[in-house]
């Protein structure tokens, strides 16, 4: 059996556990800004920002009505398959259903006909990345805009990708100049604050998620990543506060809890902290990167 330092362990128990917490932000991530809904006009669909863990069209429908209008756009659709904006429209309820397969169906065939349009390839775009296809939506979206009329938008969306992709350097700099052009979007501070966090950024991700939640406009959702970063940096008592703002006290704290079970599940917070007492110094990384080890993601406010 290979044998390691007591600071080689300490490491290795770091990296379990921040791997764990990494987790729970992903899934926020993989469900975020590329997941832009929009509002039904004579002019056809206009793309506005989602809440955060969404995709649907307008997130105060019931899920009776976003069926409806599934139905509603469908009929349409089968009569008029190479209507711009029925197309765009019908695609739009499809992915506030999470039929995203047909949606991209959907709009792929439209942006056959529309090689060219911003606005299909921007739909198309953000579909591929609703269902999973990461480097197609990479080279679609890049068209849907230009660099003298860019669009907040969809530079929101390649930053989501590129953040599924890894690249969280490359993702903070598509939000960077997202804001840039719509400066304190909160549903893009709100992804700019969650690639913080994959980066292991956590006071950069805390401050970006508070800008976030204190917009107008800023939905639960958005609170509820503040939450979770907060959790992640183990002010957990701070998490439960800003959940309590949707969720019952009972609720806000079993999100808190189930998020501090899942960060700890590697090993415990005590094992690790034990492992640096005994190796010293030498265990523990920079001042500089102490956000990402989980003796501080441990703490407690």
């Amino acid at each position: 059996m290979k044998r390691y330092r007591s600071g080689q362990n300490a490491l290795s128990c770091r990296r379990a556990a921040w791997h764990g917490a990494a987790c729970a932000i992903r899934v926020a991530v993989f469900a975020a800004a590329v997941c832009l809904g929009g509002c039904q006009s004579s002019n056809g669909p206009q793309d506005v920002p989602a809440s955060i863990g969404a995709a649907a069209p307008q997130s105060g429908e019931s899920a009776a009505e976003k069926q409806r209008a599934v139905e509603g756009w469908g009929r349409q659709y089968d009569r008029h398959p190479d209507d711009k904006a029925t197309a765009l429209n019908y695609a739009m309820a499809l992915r506030g259903t999470a039929e995203y397969t047909q949606a991209t169906a959907v709009l792929q065939r439209l942006a056959i006909k529309y090689p060219r349009d911003t606005d299909v390839l921007g739909a198309y775009g953000k579909a591929l990345a609703d269902s999973g296809h990461l480097r197609q939506a990479a080279e679609v979206l890049p068209r849907a805009h230009t660099p003298d009329r860019p669009n907040w938008s969809i530079l929101s969306a390649q930053g989501a990708v590129a953040d599924q992709l890894g690249d969280h350097e490359q993702a903070q700099t598509y939000y960077t100049a997202a804001l840039k052009i719509a400066p304190a979007q909160p549903y893009v501070l709100s992804n700019l604050g969650l690639s913080y966090a994959l980066s292991k950024k956590l006071p950069q991700a805390e401050k970006a998620l508070k800008e976030a939640a204190a917009q107008q406009g800023a939905d639960s959702r958005v609170r509820q990543n503040l939450s979770l970063v907060l959790a992640l940096e183990g002010k957990f008592s701070s998490a439960e506060e800003v959940s309590r703002h949707d969720l019952s006290p009972k609720d806000a704290a079993a999100n808190v809890a189930a998020i501090r079970r899942m960060i700890a599940q590697s090993n415990s917070w005590k094992q690790i902290q034990g492992l640096d007492s005994k190796s010293g110094s030498a265990a523990k990384p920079k001042t500089a990167n102490r956000t990402a080890d989980t003796a501080d993601l441990g703490a407690t406010d």
